[in-house]
């Protein structure tokens, strides 16, 4: 079990007393703001919905919107072919599902074309355009991708259809060629806000070409799309994208959208009340699943469905396509965990490289996500298909994904992404070279990489764990990303009873806090891999929500982390960062490499603490919280040490993340002196 860096709340006390005077709101809610910098109690009181005064911004400002509008209304008005291509992913399918619906109302000569993930990639490609000029198309809106494809808007061009690119992907220094290229990240756009998704980018396209500027009248025929892939694509919930949100929820409410309707029942998520995290892991993932598996075109028709027998039906496989999805997903994470405990090295990297034959690559991006999550650090999964490997990376706050790959793109065939997330294709031939310079780009420009942080929003006292304070923290919905659910701490908590659930797939923890007990779940848990036993002192870091029950409310508390109580984290990220240095074989100064040279004492003192468990399967991170007045590299040399001398066996498992630390029940007389590992460190190899 690793251990995630805690970044706790720095809300300065008198502007979040401020905030609650000049607004009413509560005491949560103010602490949560003025720790993500809502400060001013006027910014304060239009997050949360006081005023209505926050508009959507003139969707002209945005460069090459009046192009793409004057275009694209040509074609309407003489009747041309219109195809909307669009992408395979929550967002790009719901884009094109609008875009669409909007020029077919209008009357136009419209098609639209997904391509496939299997045979096509990502975007534009020139069998496509082939395709479309075959179908005698005239003009061809992108959305959700086509800022990169610069040949493919060339051979547009060459075979005489236009281009009008909407996009929200970081742009090359060179634009394509094209009628319009709408797109906010474009250097010289000055659009106010510059983080909508695709289906935002389109969904502003379909306000301009309507002439409705404030998004008032349009939001209500388009926000369940919206706002679904506004949550999907994880774009920052703030400003215009967290307007969508709010009112895409309300048009939800309603019903009137048949696929998304149908979606909610297959989702089980009928007459609950539904919020961000209802599409974030309810709609969205099902929407997901058909393109991740080349079947983009049933959720095409699922949104676009005009009865509702057909929609539910189209649903239903959408929900069987996703339960494929997380088998698929369970697969390769099995894979992965295989090839660590053969090679545990990959893990001393800066960023976490692996690759496969035959992943999935529509579900690479999910196996990575949880990497990053489990190890704290960068991931690329590559999944190779003959000649060809096809790459999904994800990243931390800090290390920008699309700046690296684009730094080493000399290999790659085409790529593309944003700081956090992004994707690329390679030459099989060429993986490892692509791998080995994005490494050396990472040690070029980290010496210490930044770390994946748990956000905490509050540091509670028992007496706030209720139902107010639940109420409080909801008057900051909708969540999501830039506007996470709250993640509240409770510090030095005695773990009282570990109570087995679901199988052992969960755990219910009773804790004594501040003199009182509660209960608390922790998912995806089980005693086998739990590391903590009864009478320990923790913190816990937690969502707080509401349980009802039989019309009876109660509160929930759901476990996001568990630490020992009084760990000086820093000491361990710090440590663990200059182990790994050390494991690369990159210089270290001479006082740092007597620093953490072990003498006998410290094998002594790690020694006899295994010898007591016989087996330590909890992982290195947990046995340093435990021994932690060592310093985590030293006590990694140590061991390393006591394994060459055969003092402790390290068995690593396929199916524990966790090595497990083992004493032989005989050990050979043995000195220190022998040790190779030290006299290579003494003598500075």
């Amino acid at each position: 079990m690793g251990f995630k860096k805690w970044k706790l709340p720095q809300a300065d006390s008198e502007r979040v007393k401020n905030l609650i005077d000049k607004t009413g709101i509560s005491e949560i809610a103010a602490q949560i703001l003025g720790g993500r910098g809502v400060t001013q109690p006027d910014e304060a009181s239009v997050y949360i919905g006081q005023q209505g005064k926050e508009k959507m911004h003139d969707p002209f400002l945005m460069k090459d919107m009046q192009a793409a509008v004057d275009r694209l209304s040509r074609a309407v008005e003489e009747g041309e072919q219109i195809a909307v291509y669009g992408d395979y992913d929550c967002d790009g399918i719901t884009a094109t599902a609008m875009l669409y619906t909007y020029l077919e109302d209008l009357g136009a000569r419209v098609l639209y074309y997904i391509p496939d993930r299997d045979t096509e990639g990502y975007g534009l490609n020139c069998q496509a355009l082939d395709f479309l000029k075959q179908q005698q198309v005239d003009l061809i809106v992108t959305v959700d991708n086509g800022i990169s494809a610069l040949e493919e808007a060339k051979y547009a061009a060459s075979i005489g259809i236009d281009l009008v690119i909407t996009d929200h992907h970081q742009p090359r220094p060179e634009l394509p060629q094209a009628c319009a290229v709408v797109d906010p990240h474009r250097r010289d756009c000055e659009y106010p806000f510059e983080n909508l998704c695709g289906a935002g980018i389109a969904f502003k396209l379909i306000c301009a070409m309507e002439g409705d500027l404030s998004g008032e009248e349009m939001i209500w025929h388009f926000g369940e799309l919206a706002a679904i892939a506004t949550v999907a694509d994880v774009v920052e919930l703030t400003g215009e994208n967290r307007l969508i949100v709010q009112k895409g929820l309300e048009c939800i409410s309603l019903g009137e959208q048949l696929g998304v309707k149908a979606l909610i029942e297959a989702a089980g998520l009928s007459g609950k009340h539904l919020d961000s995290t209802s599409l974030a892991f309810g709609i969205a993932p099902r929407i997901n699943a058909a393109g991740r598996l080349g079947q983009a075109d049933l959720a095409m028709e699922l949104l676009l469905a005009d009865r509702f027998s057909q929609a539910y039906e189209l649903a239903q496989q959408l929900d069987t396509l996703n339960h494929q999805r997380k088998a698929l997903v369970d697969q390769i994470y099995a894979e992965i965990d295989a090839k660590i405990a053969l090679h545990p090295e990959v893990l001393r990297e800066r960023v976490l490289i692996l690759y496969g034959n035959g992943w999935h690559h529509g579900v690479i991006g999910i196996a990575a996500a949880r990497l990053v999550e489990e190890y704290s650090k960068p991931c690329i999964l590559f999944s190779i298909e003959g000649d060809e490997a096809r790459g999904s990376a994800r990243s931390v706050e800090g290390y920008s994904m699309i700046d690296a790959i684009a730094r080493c793109s000399r290999l790659l065939t085409r790529y593309g992404g944003h700081n956090q997330a992004a994707g690329m294709t390679v030459a099989t031939k060429n993986i490892k070279e692509f791998a080995a310079e994005i490494l050396q780009d990472a040690h070029e420009h980290f010496d210490i990489m930044p770390v994946d942080e748990l956000k905490i929003d509050a540091i509670l006292s028992v007496q706030q764990l209720n139902l107010d304070t639940v109420y409080g923290m909801k008057t900051l919905e909708p969540f999501g990303c830039g506007n996470e659910v709250p993640v509240i701490a409770m510090m030095g908590c005695k773990i009282e009873s570990i109570t087995p659930l679901s199988e052992n797939k969960h755990l219910r923890l009773k804790l004594s806090y501040q003199g009182k007990t509660i209960q608390a779940v922790y998912f995806r848990m089980s005693t086998n891999t739990f590391p903590f036993c009864v009478g320990d002192v923790v913190d816990v870091a937690a969502n707080l929500d509401i349980n009802e029950y039989n019309g009876e409310k109660n509160l929930s508390i759901k476990i996001k982390d568990v630490r020992l109580h009084g760990i000086k984290q820093d000491k361990l990220i710090v440590g663990r960062q200059y182990y790994e240095k050390y494991c690369r074989q990159e210089p270290l100064e001479d006082k740092i490499r007597a620093y953490i040279c072990p003498d006998r004492q410290d094998v002594a003192v790690l020694y006899r603490f295994l010898r007591q468990c016989k087996a330590y399967p909890f992982g290195y991170d947990m046995l340093w919280c435990r021994l932690h007045h060592f310093n985590y590299c030293k006590m990694m040399i140590c061991l390393d040490v006591m394994e060459e001398l055969g003092l402790i066996s390290v068995m690593r498992d396929p199916v524990c993340p966790d090595p497990v630390l083992c004493v032989p029940k005989q050990v050979a007389k043995t000195q220190l002196e022998q040790s190779t590992i030290l006299k290579r460190l003494k003598v500075g190899e």
